[in-house]
């Protein structure tokens, strides 16, 4: 039975007022939306580089989604009677 699906991803970044690069990535699969966070900061000593504090925040945030998808899908899975999965395992998928 094949399955063909669309979601949609949108990551805003931006500078607050303190120096620190901020992430938002938004998750929408059509039927649950998921937001991710993350943030990087430059050390005075460094070399101000956006694109690199951009990489880092991004990183960060997709990092954080991919823990609450992971999350939301062991829940789901559980909701359908499976058992909790062991170790680094989700629904016997090593990860």
């Amino acid at each position: 039975m094949p399955h063909t699906s669309e979601w949609t991803v949108r990551l805003h970044l931006f500078e607050d007022d303190a120096g620190t690069t901020k992430a938002h990535l938004t998750l929408d699969t059509g039927t649950t939306e998921l937001t991710g966070h993350g943030a990087a900061h430059c050390h005075p000593a460094d070399t101000n580089m956006p694109e690199i504090g951009d990489e880092l925040a991004a990183g960060r945030a997709m990092n954080d989604l991919a823990g609450q998808l992971l999350q939301t899908a062991e829940h789901d899975i559980e909701g359908m009677g499976a058992p909790r999965p062991h170790g680094r395992e989700v629904a016997g998928w090593p990860t």
